[in-house]
This record gives structure tokens, sequence and C-alpha cells, in this order.
């Protein structure tokens, strides 16, 4: 009821979601990496650089726009400030000064309020809301100001604030503050009808001071995110503060939420618009972030006045909770967080859509006042009645008046004095504990946990004293998973039997012995820091050691790092997609290491492997530019991209959750889980295991090319030998000779071109000697061909005949598929299939149209009548064989009753074709040569020792010499071929002089 009187109370005020948005500094990683700056902000106005298009900038404007990517210092005190008086640099004062105040003014006037901030992994959200050190964020400032505000007022109202924390992890609600042990499946979230959405059971505590309670809060999230195995940068954090104040002048109650959310990075995804998970409904970890997009995106249509039939805000608990904040009871703040380097570009752009989307928003803000608790109407009628009876006593009736007053202030503040006598205690019991662990921190050496979010770095730390000391249990961490043995100071790490652990990057089984600044890896993903004694520490600076360094470590060890990813280039000039790929390893590193040890762990006989697939592979034009990451799934194979991977993993890892519950008894065993819903299994389907490139050179000249092609996979692995040709033909399919070649390939355009792709045999199949119940389809696309094309699927053969013909027709050969021709291959891809699977529009002897002009009547007819007449055509070639054959015997005969011109014509046309034929001769070389460049290209030294490193270099200076051999033999040869057409041309013009 009081809530129903507070509604109808407060005055309306419809006002938008108002945006802000941060651009932060480079990050060590960006530096590293050479990042170039591709945003630029003037006012309110963001601008935003394509790095691979620097013609087609993108602008947005918003209600707020802080740069805060330079010019900037750091003063005595650790604060940031701007470099110079005025500067353009925004710190946390002046996010605050715009943002946090009229948040505070809102909360104080009685309205509902709301921070948001969003932005991806390590784009700032976390230093703008909570900042470290001196530079405090939006949230410990407004908190600070807050308490200052009840104090400044607390003569003429009485203010009470509620603090909770609460984590939203995979759909599943996590008290922060609770003092009991977690709730499976975390706490309930329920609706009522004056109240809403609330989290039942949530720990509301009263407090005058926040700053205990975040560290409590921050603490207890490490190890909610330890124990749930769960990623911090994808689970989302809420803040609510409960402000009640009661006028004791004009007897009113307001009441207000303030809501500060720290939502879960928003990630690229580099998904093809082909590819689809036939599990990506199941997926809960990316629900809450994907609803409030939906959510956003249907109240800005609402705003444009478009008819919206259904705001999505029950399909998930974020949106649940956040309902009154978008498009309800709130005004509304967003922060969204940018990183200002290249390789970053992806992210930017979609978070700035995702901003301008949400300042379209209209929220219905209203002062939630009401007169005060029937306890005060109760008190003002008793003070009545004794008035009325203490009339005659003039001052005592007033004295009467005023202590009734007293007793009803003081009754108050007794209770709520109460409540934080409760929360101290508990505030205590905490501070005990954190002063004895800093007491140890100086006796003692000890490890720290380093998480991928910096705020949870640091904060779990397990003393090394004399004698044994042992991990505690987690997700990928055995119960005895290696023993910590300190003696004489000296500190040693034994794994025990079946476990996991990796020192610097690299997998130790022994005894070692352990040197401050360690870098520990223990199970699949639990990274440590290992800190000597006080007298070992010195002034080390500890900061660069963060999650990006562990990772980056290890992928070393395996090989992998910028210089081998991008061959021979200078970071600094490196294309951006290339170290995106680089760091999009180094972050699926931990998450295969898990999935394969919960796989392990649920039997599942399933293992997974990283893998960087060249897109050069696939590129007609065969450039090494672009890689992306995928997951090997065996033994049955299954490619998975990384957005598939990393879905497939949250949902193995709820699979994990539940058989550990069952295990433990906290719930009723379940039925195993059909196949079809098994995130660990796929159907089987076709692989792409490889690519050749058939160069095309050869046709713009009608010159026949025959080949034995090597097919590689991503990894550079040959996969088979491929013998095909390419046979420039008549339009009835007859093969052209040496007389049609031409010298100048421009002859043409405009006219009619027929050739034909033969596909002979696939020798030395890696795939089938890997099993024998596997198969091979070949596939390929020519030019603007509508659809790829397939060859039949032929099973059980390393080495299967294909006997394939595919010709091919333009009737107008227009100038792109001249260059075209020029300057592409035709991608042969080769496809391993398993099961009863292939690749569909498989073809066995066919006609293929190519469309080189725009498709047209004139061009329709023709088309239709050249499928009309090719039977026709097929039943003459056997006659026109035989006429060809006849004129060329009538052609010789009569040869020797020529005249002096037409011996004089026939010579310069045997001319022209002796330099056709030199040219068939060169480029077929040039072929071979094209090969032996690839290869040098894809040659890369082993990972081993020096000796490896000699024998690379032994191997390259071969093939560079073979490379140089044959590229001069071919030159030479058409050299001599061209001068000796050219003498004999001159010789035989003289004697006819």
């Amino acid at each position: 009821e009081a809530g129903t009187i507070m509604r109808a109370k407060g005055a309306e005020m419809k006002d938008c979601v108002k945006v802000a948005v941060r651009v932060r500094p480079f990050n060590k990683r960006e530096r590293d990496a050479g990042g170039r700056c591709i945003i630029s902000m003037a006012s309110s106005t963001i601008t935003i650089q394509d790095p691979r298009n620097s013609q087609s900038p993108r602008s947005f404007c918003f209600d707020y726009a802080y740069w805060s990517h330079s010019g900037f210092t750091r003063d005595c005190s650790g604060l940031y400030v701007p470099e110079e008086p005025g500067g353009r640099y925004a710190d946390q004062g002046s996010v605050f000064q715009d943002l946090g105040e009229g948040i505070l003014e809102n909360a104080l006037q009685g309205y509902n309020a709301t921070l948001l901030a969003y932005g991806q992994t390590g784009s700032g959200k976390s230093y703008s809301m909570v900042g470290y050190g001196p530079n405090k964020g939006l949230v410990p400032t407004l908190c600070d100001k807050l308490f200052q505000a009840i104090r400044a007022n607390q003569d003429s109202r009485q203010c009470q604030v509620f603090f909770s924390m609460l984590e939203i992890y995979n759909e599943q609600v996590v008290d922060l503050l609770s003092r009991g042990s977690r709730s499976p499946g975390g706490l309930r979230v329920r609706e009522e009808q004056q109240r809403g959405f609330y989290v039942e059971g949530l720990r509301r505590v009263p407090c005058d001071s926040v700053e205990q309670l975040m560290e409590q809060g921050t603490r207890m999230r490490t190890t909610a995110t330890t124990h749930m195995n769960a990623n911090s940068s994808r689970s989302h954090m809420l803040i609510i503060l409960q402000l009640k104040q009661v006028s004791h002048i004009a007897h009113i109650t307001k009441q207000s939420n303030i809501n500060l959310v720290d939502l879960a990075g928003s990630e690229r995804q580099r998904v093809s618009g082909s590819e689809a998970d036939r599990l990506k409904e199941g997926t809960a970890i990316n629900l809450s972030l994907t609803t409030l997009g939906n959510v956003i995106s249907a109240l800005a249509d609402v705003a444009v006045g478009k008819k919206v039939v259904h705001i999505p805000y029950r399909d998930s608990v974020l949106t649940k909770l956040l309902q009154s904040a978008l498009g309800g009871n709130s005004r509304t703040v967003m922060i969204a967080a940018l990183s200002p380097a290249d390789i970053c570009y992806e992210e930017s752009i979609s978070t700035l859509r995702y901003a301008e989307r949400a300042k379209r928003i209209q929220n219905r803000a209203v002062v939630n006042e009401s007169p005060t608790e029937r306890l005060v109407k109760e008190l003002k009628a008793e003070n009545a009645r004794l008035l009325q009876r203490l009339s005659r006593l003039g001052q005592e009736g007033r004295r009467a008046e005023d202590e009734t007053s007293r007793r009803w202030k003081e009754g108050g503040r007794t209770l709520w004095e109460q409540h934080l006598q409760e929360a101290l205690k508990d505030w205590e019991q905490q501070y005990t504990t954190i002063t004895q662990e800093r007491r140890m921190m100086q006796m003692h050496p000890y490890i720290l946990n380093i998480n991928e979010d910096t705020q949870l770095s640091g904060v779990v730390k397990l003393f090394i004293q004399e004698g044994e000391s042992l991990n505690c249990p987690r997700l990928q961490i055995q119960e005895r998973h290696a023993v910590f043995i300190n003696v004489q100071r000296r500190v040693y790490l034994t794994p025990l039997a079946g476990s996991n652990v990796i020192v610097n990057g690299t997998p130790i089984s022994q005894k070692t012995e352990l040197q401050h600044l360690d870098r520990l890896i223990l199970g699949s993903n639990s990274t440590y820091l290992f800190i000597g004694y006080p007298s070992e520490r010195g002034g080390d600076d500890w900061s660069r050691y963060d999650y990006d360094y562990f990772q980056s470590e290890l992928a070393a060890a395996e090989g992998i790092n910028l210089h081998s990813l991008c061959e021979d280039a200078v970071p600094s000039q490196t294309d951006p997609s290339l170290l995106a790929v680089f760091y999009d390893y180094i972050k699926l590193m931990p998450m295969v290491a898990e999935a394969n040890q919960m796989s392990q762990e649920l039997h599942k006989g399933v293992e997974f492997k990283l893998e960087i697939k060249n897109l050069a592979l696939s590129d007609s034009k065969g450039h090494d530019l672009e890689k992306e990451i995928c997951v090997v799934v065996s033994p049955q194979v299954w490619l998975w991209s990384k957005a598939k991977f990393v879905n497939r993993k949250f949902l193995m890892e709820e699979l994990y959750q539940q058989y550990h519950t069952e295990r433990k008894g906290e719930g009723a065993a379940k039925a195993p889980m059909p196949r079809d819903r098994d995130p660990f299994w796929d159907p089987l389907e076709p692989l792409l295991l490889g690519s050749a490139h058939l160069w095309l050179q050869s046709l713009a000249f009608r010159i026949a090319l025959e080949e034995q092609l090597e097919v590689l996979g991503s990894e550079g692995t040959e996969e088979a030998i491929l013998q095909a040709q390419l046979l420039p033909c008549s339009p009835t399919g007859l093969t052209l000779g040496e007389d049609d070649i031409l010298i100048d390939p421009s002859e043409l355009l405009g006219r009619r071109l027929d050739f034909q792709l033969v596909l002979d045999q696939c020798c030395g199949l890696r795939w089938v000697q890997q099993a024998r119940n596997r198969g091979v389809q070949i596939g390929f696309r020519m030019f603007d061909s509508a659809q790829p094309l397939y060859t039949p699927a032929v099973w059980h053969n390393v080495n299967p005949l294909l006997d394939q013909r595919v010709h091919f027709t333009s009737l107008h050969t227009s100038q792109g598929l001249l260059e075209h021709l020029q300057t592409s291959a035709l991608v042969l891809e080769l496809w391993g299939l398993q099961g009863l699977n292939s690749m569909c529009v498989c073809v066995c002897v066919c006609v293929c149209v190519l469309q080189t002009v725009d498709p047209g009547s004139e061009l329709s007819c023709s088309l239709r009548a050249l499928q009309q007449d090719v039977e026709e055509l097929r039943n003459t070639n056997a006659a026109l064989k035989t006429e060809n054959n006849t004129l060329r015997d009538q052609l010789n005969t009569s040869r020797t009753g020529q005249t002096y011109t037409e011996q004089l014509n026939c010579q310069v046309l045997s001319c022209d074709a002796e330099f056709a034929r030199a040219l068939k001769v060169f480029y077929h070389s040039m072929t071979s040569v094209r090969v032996q460049l690839q290869r040098l290209r894809r040659h890369r030294p082993s990972e081993s020792d020096i000796l490896g490193l000699r024998l690379f270099v032994d191997e390259q200076g071969g093939l560079l010499r073979d490379f140089s051999e044959l590229l001069e033999q071919s030159v030479s040869s058409l050299k001599q071929d061209v001068a000796a057409i050219v003498r004999r041309k001159r010789e035989r013009s003289g004697i006819w002089s």
C-alpha cells in the first residue's frame, strides 16, 4: 500500500538515458604490439577510424565524451592529473563531477538512479567504476559524498543506507556479502506487484561507509569465481544502495535505490554468417548481455515511434533486475569504455553502436515519497488527545508534545544504531583476519592469485610456512595436487602423480626450487605468482606479471609468439588482425586446458587442441595476410570456430558442476545426457583438410596446363597430391592446339572463352591413411559462380581416381574475368568425410556458364540456347574431328604449290606458333617457380634448439638455391627460345627478299 501511494504521489518526469564515452590509455599489451590510436574526439563527438579502410571514418555524438588516453601525468600522491591546467585529459574527478553528482542529487531527491558501465574486457570499466589506489572511481566517491550529505543534514532528517553486492554469472546470482555457504544454483529472483523483481534472500547490510564492505565483496567475488570456475570478465557485478530518508519537519519518507552495475565484457565474435551451433540456444553465459542488447534495441525503437509488441525483460536475470533502470522508474546513466588501439577496432565500434542505441531510451522517473509510517500517524493522534486533556496546563502541554517527538526520534535512531553495531561486529571479525594476513606477509613466502580482472588479482594468498603446505582444491586442481616444502628458507614445489604444474611456462614433473617472482600454473588455469621471503623482494615491480604475461609466456613455450605468427614483420608494422589473432590464441589457451581437464574427469574421451588457420589457403590470390583461431576436436575430428568453442565450453562447465553436485549428494542423480545435447559431441560433418592453388594465368593465353599440386593443411602439412589439368577448348569440348595460343590476352575481350577443368587423381591421402573408413571430396568455385561445386565422394582409398571433367564457358569475356585469370588461382579444397556424409552440389561432367556481364534478356536467351545446343554439339563432335583431320591432310599436300605470298604468310604463322610454344614452356616453368616460392614462404624453423636452427638455415639455403636456379633456367630458356625464333625469322626474311 505504501509503495502504491509513493508512485501516485510522485510527479512523473520523462527523460532519456544519458550516455558518456571514455577512452583509456594504451595498456601494456597494446604498447608492446605497437598499437595505433584510431579514435579522435571533438567536444562530445567520437570519431573512429577503420584501420583497414582509412577513407570511411564513423562519428557518434553522446551526452559526455572523456579523453583519458593521453595528456596526463602522475603527481606525488599517485593521482593522474592533466599535464597542463585546463588540458583535455579527463581525470576521475571530472568524470564524477558530470556523472556521479547527478546520480547523487537524484537519489537525495527521491528518484531511483542507475549507473551502467559497458565495454569489452580490459577497456577500463572497472577503473571508471571502482578505480585503484588514490584514483577512486565513481562508486567509492559517490558513496563518500552520499554519507557526507547525510551527516550534513542529520538534524532535519533521519537517513538509513543499506548496502548489497551481488554477482551474476551464467544466470546464477551470488550474494557477495553472504555469511553462509553458497546455495547450489544461486539465489532466486522473484517478483511482487509493488516491489517488482527482487533477489530473494539477498543480504542488506546497514552501513555508514562502504569501503570495508566493498573489500569484503571483492574477496568473496574472487572465491566465488574460483569455486564456479568462472571468468570474472563474463560476469556482471551489481552494487545496490537503498536510501531511506525521513523528514522530521514535513513528516515525509523518501526511498530510492541506487544501482551501480559493472557489466560483463562484450567480446568480439569472429563468426562467419553461415556458421550455426546446434547448441547455441543452450548456453546461458551470454544470455544476460544478449538480452540486455535486445531490451535496449526494443526500447530505442519505441522511442522513435516504432511499434514494439514485446520487450524481453523476463528473458534474463540481469534485465529483470534492471527493468526499472531501462524504460522505467529511474534516472539512468551509461558509461561506455573504449580501447583506442587498432587491434580492438571491432570491439570499439560495437560498443559505440550499443551506446548509440541506449541514448534513445526514455525513462519515466518519479519521486518515491509517501507520508511516514503508521506509527507517526498514531503518535500524532495520541499527541492531539493529550493536548486536549492538557490544554489547561499550557506550557506543560507543549513540553509533552516535545517529549513525544523526542521519544519517536530516539526510538528510530536506537533501532538504526543497533543494526550498525551488528554490521560493525561482522567487519571487526574480518578485520582481524586481514590484520593477521598482513602480518604473515612480512614473515613468510606465499603465492598470490593472478586474475584476468586486475581488481581480483592478489586477493587470495596462500602462505608457505615451515614444513608442507598443500593447495586448496578447485576445478582442475586435485585435492592433493602439489606439495610446497619450506626448508632452511628455501621453497620447493613437487607435483603429485597425475597433476599438471607449470613453472615459468615450462611443465615440471619433479621437485623444483622456486625463485622470487616465479610464475605458477596449477591445474589447467589456476595462476599464481610466488613471492619469496621479505629479504628477497627488494624493489621489484610486480605489476608487469599480469594475466596476459602468464599466458604469453605459456604460448611462447609452445612456439607461438608475435614473431612466429607475423613472420618477419616488425610488430609495429604488422596487420592488426594478426595481433588480434595472437591475443585470441593466448586467451583461448586456458579455456582449452580447462575443457581438456573436464573431458578427462567426465570420461568423455575428447581432446581439444588450438590451431591457427591460415586464410591464405582459401584466398584465390594466395595472399598470406589473415589468420584465425580454430579448435580441433578429436578423436572424431571436428573443427570448431572460436565462438563455437567458447559457447560449448560454458555448456561444459554447467555439465561439470552438475556432475560434482551429484557426486557430493547435493542433488538426485540424473539420467545420462542424450548425445544430441552433449556439448562434447557433434554429429560427424565434413572437415576442410587443406587446399591447393591451380593458377589460371595460362588460360589467358589459351595454353593447356597440367599440374601435380600439393594440398597443404592450415599448418603447412602436406595432406595429398592432386593431379589436375586446365584445358582451353572449343564450344564442343575439343581441346585447342598450339595454333590457337594467344600472344596478347587482350584478344579475349568481348569474345567467347571455353575451357575445362580436369581432376584426374588424388594421391597419398593422409586423412584416409589415418583411418580407412574415411572419404574425401574436392570442392571449388570458379570466378563468380553462384555456388561451389564438389566431386562425388570417394571412400576407403588412399590414392583414389577422380576422373572428373567440368566445362566452363564465358559467353562474353569481360575485363574483370581477364584480370582474374591473369592474377588469381582456382582454389581446390580437400574435404574430409567421416560417417555417411558429404558435401552437396556434386558434379560429374557438366557445363558451367560464367556470369561475366550483367544478366539481361539477350544473355538469358543465349544461356537457354546454349543449354539446348549442348547435346547436339556433343553428337557432332566426332564428325568435326574427322573433318578437321581431312583439312589438315589437304593443307599439307597443297603447300608444294603455294605462291610466294602464301609461303611468306605461312612462314609468319610458323614463327608465331614457335613463339607460342616457347611461351607455353615458359608459363609451365613459372608455375613450378610459383610453387617453390610458396614452399619458401611456408617454411618455418623448428622450435627445438640451436641445432634445429642450423638445420633450418641449411634447408632454407638449399630451397633458395633451387628457387634461384629454377627461376634463372626459366628466364634463360625463354630468352634463348625468343632469340632463336627471331634469328630464324630474319634468316628466312633475308632469303625471300
